[in-house]
């Protein structure tokens, strides 16, 4: 057997690293900046664009049942836009909600320059443990490999899905307010994917994030919420939700380190499913786990109320449970660290011709703006509803906010929303 024999010059040349890494150690801490430089030379992933996952067959008590999308020997390419930059990036696929496994055939992502369109330069294979084709079983998430793809902020990414073989995929965000571009064939790679108006989509299938990597420090901020949230009524293929308004506030501002993603699902409540689980059911996993998350801003509980009053009486909740349901989240998300902050919500009377709203509901409402106002747990309000009501009728919305529906903003709404957030506290 080989043996490694004695260096005479072994212990001396050790001796010397050591006594050259202590110089050079001292040096920086009397800089003031040892400990900042050892961080700042550790690369790390961040939350650079995320979508919650929701389940498409759920449907109300009593509903009929409804059907999941499906593809056979079909693209699918989806358009985002990453609020961080970085080095390399990867992503993020689900089959949360499936009842079956699925196997993405093949998974690429490029750089988007508008509408189905990619540079092709930029065009990258997505491997998931070294392989190029993934399957996962019921109720699973993967993460894939690294991608060395380096992309600024603001970037508008795609990412292309091809299924080869009948897939149903229950796992969706329905409202992406992007198009999706579906196509025969495996055209993960081409330059433009040609598809009919009926062969597109503004839901995203299986794909529940992108994370990017960088040395820099990084604070992700994660809003969480329903359709107000979720951008329902802005503009399609525009980026005017107020996550993303704020992200522009923030990136004109010199903050390009501080990155926004949006957990909202359209219709959603605290107390009950759908639309989507229920917001104390995903908590958890919509913000706490999100990673690299220091700041969560959290508006929820409208259709707590107007559900109770349409769409689901016998779901019913009050004022009380609706505030113990944000209280527990609050905990949570104080317990590990997370700044939070806690938006009113906003005004709705005449929302769907009266039924929707209700003066029981405006009581809730008030009651539970209350609470918001007052929590001393929280990092902060945002005064949401401050910033859109009517000011000859502060039950109301703006008119100038108003999509049309007396409860969604406008763009211009969702930018007075963006616009009520302090900036420093995001820091």
């Amino acid at each position: 057997m080989y043996k490694l024999k004695p260096n005479p010059f072994t212990r001396r040349s050790l001796f010397k690293s050591l006594v050259t890494v202590a110089v050079l150690s001292a040096s920086l801490s009397g800089c003031g900046g040892s400990n900042d430089n050892a961080n700042a030379l550790e690369s790390k992933f961040y939350a650079s664009w995320t979508a919650s996952m929701s389940d498409a067959t759920q449907v109300l008590p009593g509903a009929a049942p409804a059907a999941s999308q499906s593809f056979n020997n079909q693209t699918v390419r989806h358009v985002l836009r990453l609020s961080l930059g970085g080095n390399t990036l990867r992503v993020k696929v689900s089959n949360l909600f499936g009842k079956s496994p699925i196997t993405f055939t093949a998974v690429r992502v490029a750089k988007s320059t508008g509408q189905s369109n990619i540079d092709v330069s930029t065009d990258k294979s997505v491997t998931f443990n070294g392989q190029a084709s993934v399957t996962l079983e019921a109720g699973t998430e993967l993460v894939s490999d690294a991608v060395n793809l380096e992309v600024a902020p603001l970037t508008n990414i795609a990412v292309s899905m091809y299924f080869s073989s009948p897939t149903a995929m229950p796992t969706v965000h329905a409202l992406g307010v992007q198009t999706a571009f579906i196509g025969a064939g495996n055209q993960t790679a081409a330059t433009s994917i040609s598809a009919a108006a009926a062969d597109q989509s503004q839901s995203y299938y299986g794909l529940t994030a992108l994370e990017v990597s960088s040395i820099q420090k990084t604070n992700v901020v994660v809003t969480f919420g329903d359709s107000i949230t979720d951008g329902y009524k802005s503009t399609v293929d525009a980026s005017k939700r107020y996550p993303n308004q704020l992200d522009d506030r923030l990136k004109t501002a010199g903050f390009s380190r501080i990155g926004v993603v949006n957990q909202g699902i359209s219709g959603n409540r605290w107390l009950n499913d759908f639309s989507g689980p229920s917001g104390t059911s995903r908590f958890d996993r919509d913000v706490l786990n999100v990673t690299g998350i220091t700041h969560a801003i959290i508006l929820l509980g409208v259709n707590d109320l107007g559900f109770s009053a349409w769409l689901a009486p016998t779901q019913t909740v009050t004022a009380e449970q609706v505030i113990a349901a944000m209280t527990t989240a609050i905990v949570k998300a104080k317990a590990k660290g997370i700044k939070v902050f806690v938006g009113t919500i906003i005004p709705f009377k005449g929302a769907s011709m009266g039924y929707y709203y209700t003066d029981a509901a405006e009581a809730k409402r008030q009651t539970i703006n209350t609470f918001i106002r007052n929590s001393k747990e929280i990092d902060g309000v945002i005064d949401f509803a401050d910033a859109l009501k009517n000011p000859a009728d502060p039950l109301t919305i703006n008119p100038i906010y108003d999509s049309g529906d007396a409860l969604h903003p406008n763009d211009a709404g969702y930018e007075a929303m963006a616009a009520a957030i302090d900036l420093s506290k995001l820091q």
